[in-house]
């Protein structure tokens, strides 16, 4: 008798992927939207710093990516410079409005089915809709870096993304896909839907050609206004006075008097020695307490030519120890696996400050609200509390939650070296580690370092690794926690999107974004 047949696995891209790094000896931005670090360069062909750059490349994102970041959304960034003895933490991270009422928030009694791993709240409302949004404090953050750091006028600085939100979203296969992975919730909120949805249906790339671009509400108007009124104007002034209303209309909770308040602040980095240099962590409520204990389960890793199957098995069980710790005594409201879509963008300039920023509106397309008077897409920042009262991130008013951004900066004798970080809820750390690990201990090129196979570890009981790693690093893993196979492609997302910049002893920069990411790329100056 003939034996039964079996299908293999599906494989979803059959083909090899390569992205070329950027090179250079000038200054640089990596993103995850190619068009936008081409604005970031600009402003340092501007003569503008590494802080300008980024700021530009993060307004240019909310044109150019709504469904990761934009005015809506939080983060964090950190810089360091030539001559400093301390890299800088600026934190803008999420805080709950000051009239979140946890009892706003009641319970099914059942827990969530699908992605979310905590018990489930009526309606959701704790992950989209008018009561999931945080205070939006990019905007806040992007000022105080700009006043601090930066040299040409805000004016300038901002001319990219208003021209970039004037022509409008490129309408191509990656916007289907991303607006139809969310369209089941934006098809809720009617602004969302008129400018995301048209006739009811994600907007869809033509057969042939060339896409076209389509208009994100009123945000090319807000940006225009925040270029000539000050940026603060989203805080106070007429941006202000209209998010206000329509949070209002709509029934939120985050208030006039919350925008009012907003203010980002500068913090020290956490400098921890590693293997010859020291690493600027960011501070605050993050991902950085669980990268140290991964740093210290790693300490003693073997380190070779390339990764072993004994250094990914050392590493499985640092993360998941970490993470163990991590969710017991910290708390986390973010689930593994879940839909956390982030975004990250590095720089350096020519005088060799370099700026590792993290910037998200927590879910993909954060609260699926988009505001009509303001055209900004809301975060869903609630959702990083647990909607347990008495848990350690429980929800309360004015209270930061725990999150897992991690920008990184490693410092040499010579000043800043390496910058980094990625997107991606609680994937993010393991691919900052290994691609710092990579790069920095390895010592492969960082090119090769982006399309090195990695693994992923999000919780304290398994591992998810690439296909792509040689049948003894599988083995390894296997026999130290229950072992997940995946591919690594666009979608689905089982690993996160990091992107690096090194600068060289002779000068030389190079700079990689995620190779897997279709629109992402670095962009060298001149």
């Amino acid at each position: 008798m003939p034996q039964p047949y079996t299908p293999a696995p599906h494989t979803t891209q059959r083909w090899q992927i390569r992205k070329a790094a950027a090179r250079g000896r000038g200054g640089m931005v990596a993103s995850q939207v190619g068009t936008a670090a081409e604005a970031g360069v600009a402003m340092l062909e501007a003569g503008g710093s590494a802080a300008d750059a980024a700021v530009a490349t993060a307004f240019a994102l909310a044109a150019l990516e709504p469904w990761n970041s934009g005015l809506g959304g939080i983060g964090f960034a950190q810089v360091m410079a030539p001559g400093m003895a301390q890299g800088e933490t600026f934190d803008f991270g999420p805080v709950a409005p000051a009239g979140l009422d946890p009892s706003a928030f009641p319970l099914t009694g059942r827990m969530k089915q699908d992605l979310f791993a905590w018990p489930e709240v009526e309606g959701d409302r704790n992950i989209h809709g008018p009561l999931s949004f945080v205070i939006p404090s990019s905007v806040a953050g992007y000022a105080l870096l700009h006043e601090r750091h930066g040299r040409l006028p805000l004016r300038e600085v901002l001319a990219p993304a208003v021209a970039l939100a004037r022509r409008g979203l490129p309408q191509d296969w990656y916007t289907t896909l991303k607006v139809a992975a969310s369209a089941a919730v934006l098809r809720l909120y009617p602004e969302s839907a008129r400018i995301y949805l048209p006739n009811g249906l994600p907007p869809v790339a033509p057969y042939q050609g060339t896409p076209g671009f389509f208009t994100l509400g009123n945000l090319p108007a807000t940006l225009e206004r925040l270029q000539q009124a000050g940026l603060r104007d989203f805080y106070e002034g007429e941006i202000a006075a209209g998010i206000a209303q329509d949070v209002r209309e709509l029934g939120g909770l985050l208030s006039a008097a919350d925008l009012q308040g907003c203010r980002a602040r500068v913090l020290p980095a956490i400098g921890v020695p590693w293997r010859g240099r020291r690493l600027m962590l960011v501070n605050g409520l993050t991902a950085a307490p669980t990268l140290m204990r991964v740093l210290e389960g790693m300490a003693s890793a073997p380190l070779g030519t390339e990764p072993s199957a004994a250094w990914y098995a050392q590493l499985s069980r640092a993360m998941r120890g970490a993470y163990a710790e991590r969710l017991a005594g910290l708390g986390d409201a973010e689930p593994k696996g879940a839909d956390s879509c982030t975004t990250h963008l590095t720089v350096c300039d020519r005088e060799g400050m370099m700026v590792a920023m993290t910037t998200t509106l927590l879910s993909s397309m954060g609260s699926r609200v988009v505001l009509p008077r303001s055209g900004v897409l809301m975060n869903n920042g609630v959702m990083w509390f647990d909607p347990q009262p008495g848990t350690p991130n429980a929800m309360a008013p004015g209270k930061r939650p725990l999150n897992n951004m991690c920008p990184v900066i490693a410092v040499g004798d010579r000043g800043p070296e390496i910058a980094l970080g990625a997107s991606g809820g609680r994937r993010i750390l393991a691919s900052v580690f290994q691609m710092l690990s990579f790069v920095a201990d390895f010592g492969m090129d960082p090119e090769a370092a982006a399309h090195h196979p990695r693994i992923d570890v999000s919780g304290p009981d398994g591992v998810t690794a690439d296909r792509r790693l040689p049948a003894a690093v599988l083995q390894a893993l296997a026999a130290e926690a229950p072992l997940e196979v995946v591919e690594h492609g666009v979608m689905p997302l089982n690993f996160a999107c990091p992107n690096l910049i090194r600068r060289g002893a002779d000068g030389s920069v190079v700079g990689i974004s995620d190779a897997m990411s279709p629109w992402s790329a670095a962009v060298a100056q001149g």
